[in-house]
């Protein structure tokens, strides 16, 4: 990619406020595709905004031990910016972090990105028809458009444990894993068995003395075709384009027919019946085997992949303990059948706030008529395909509600609301308007069909997920095949969205 000035730096409109077209916040792996796909398309007028020093989202804050992607490594990467040299089928966190900095330096996007900048409020301005964002360091920047990239999971869970503060060891949440302290030797507990416990757990276990693993609910973990790519592959990939797309194309199909089972539960019954024999056959004990197998169906939380967890638990230094924990002590956890635990660290392996309505609570979004962003989604975040959100014209978002996936790469769906974008953008310019939004019964006929399609399905059978707000509604997951997400917003329908103007008179297009 040829060196690109950037408009931005030029646009300046008083000492402490910028000017860009678009504001883009967040540079992970949303960020990084909607600037490249500017960028391919001509356009330099725009700004990435991130809170840290660095590129990377989630896989710059996850470094702990064994944290790897549970998606294949040719599907979990952008399709126009391919990487061919994966060492293995499922790259673990240090490969993807530097693929994601080789496509930066590639693109030269760190021209266009302001790091340590975080983003505390925006509001529409509905005579112009343009974004005023307030930063951290003071400064203002005004923008036509605006995309939330930051991501569902980026903000850390920490559980409300009484006497927490007294206790005087080592505390950390495993995306702030502490490096520079040592576990050899010491006795740790771990709290939670989601998807990053299940991965650092085997890591720990042989250094500690001592691993007590707090499990609140038992998670269904499944094996993994876990293989290295050899030499030959990696030649074929980068000489033959279409070798490597074939490869990709394999992969997709194979995570597209696990929609089948999720969508109609009885069928994953008999998956399920294999994943218990694969917990009894691999833990020793059958007591602590029974403890380790959930009672709820397979699919409603999410299912996790790993070949060396259930193992971890044959080690005489590890303990599962399923009683709930009272309380937290200056030196140990004493869980409600009276019992104490001397630790020297706790390590939260909690996962994320995925509520959007919590994550912004510090973050003030206020659209059209003076709308705040939370208040609108207090019942429940919903928005157009996860992209648009009425009453925020010029507002678009990656991985919004309904959009994160369970079965296939989160990166397809991200390609795919790019372009939808990119075709907003397009008909905003084409019409000579400034601003556009979804209509208010678009969406919501939207959204009822969204919900219709998850009843029925495993996620709606009775579990209490991180996929679900309070009272049980699914905000967060899109409810089938990632190809009709694909094909339905292949093409904008104008129909379906107000476009506005300077003179703040709206129309249909």
């Amino acid at each position: 990619m040829p060196e690109a000035t950037t408009k931005t730096s030029q646009n300046k409109t008083t000492p402490n406020t910028l000017r860009t077209q678009v504001a883009i916040i967040g540079g992970g792996f949303g960020g990084i595709a909607m600037a490249i796909r500017l960028l391919q398309q001509g356009n330099q007028d725009f700004l990435i905004l991130e809170k840290a020093n660095e590129f990377g989202g989630t896989w710059r804050e996850n470094r702990y031990p064994g944290a790897a992607c549970d998606v294949q490594s040719h599907m979990y990467s952008l399709s126009f910016a391919p990487k061919t040299d994966w060492s293995k089928r499922y790259a673990e966190a240090p490969e993807i972090f530097s693929y994601i900095q080789s496509v930066t330096q590639e693109y030269n996007l760190k021209q266009f990105c302001r790091f340590n900048c975080e983003v505390l409020s925006a509001k529409y301005d509905e005579q112009n028809c343009e974004w005023k964002l307030d930063l951290k360091d003071q400064s203002t920047l005004i923008a036509q458009y605006v995309i939330f990239a930051s991501g569902p999971l980026h903000v850390p869970q920490i559980p409300h444990i009484q006497g927490i503060d007294k206790f005087k060891g080592k505390v950390f949440h495993s995306s702030q894993w502490e490096h520079d302290y040592s576990l050899e030797g010491k006795t740790v507990a771990s709290i939670g068995t989601g998807g990053s416990a299940i991965q650092y757990i085997p890591e720990i276990a042989p250094q500690t003395k001592q691993l007590y693993v707090f499990q609140r609910t038992a998670a269904w973990v499944i094996p993994r075709d876990e293989r290295s790519y050899h030499g030959l592959e990696k030649s074929l990939f980068k000489k033959y384009n279409w070798f490597r797309k074939i490869h990709r194309a394999r992969l997709y199909w194979t995570n597209e027919s696990r929609v089948v089972p999720i969508v109609k539960p009885m069928t994953m019954k008999y998956a399920q019946k294999l994943a218990e024999l694969y917990i009894k056959y691999q833990v020793k004990d059958p007591s602590l085997a029974q403890k380790l197998i959930p009672n709820y169906i397979m699919g409603c939380k999410r299912i996790l992949i790993s070949n060396k967890y259930f193992p971890t638990f044959n080690r005489k230094n590890v303990e599962l303990v399923t009683d709930a924990i009272q309380e937290i002590t200056e030196n140990s956890i004493i869980t409600k059948d009276g019992k104490s635990r001397e630790i020297d660290c706790l390590i939260y392996g909690t996962g994320f706030i995925t509520d959007p309505r919590i994550y912004l609570k510090s973050f003030e979004c206020i659209g059209e008529e003076g709308k705040e962003l939370k208040q609108q989604w207090q019942d429940g975040a919903e928005s157009y395909y996860g992209i648009s959100t009425k009453g925020f014209p010029n507002l678009f978002q990656l991985l919004g509600p309904n959009t994160v996936l369970a079965h296939n790469s989160v990166v397809f769906m991200i390609e795919a609301q790019v372009e939808y974008i990119l075709q907003m953008m397009k008909l905003v310019s084409k019409s000579k308007s400034n601003a556009i939004v979804v209509k208010d019964e678009t969406q919501n006929q939207y959204n009822d069909y969204v919900q219709h399609m998850l009843e029925g399905t495993v996620w709606q059978s009775g579990c209490v997920s991180w996929y679900q707000q309070n009272g049980g509604k699914n905000f967060a997951l899109w409810p089938t095949y990632t190809w009709k997400y694909w094909l339905a917003t292949r093409k904008v329908n104008p129909a379906d969205f107000r476009l506005l103007s300077k003179s703040k008179a709206s129309h249909a297009a």
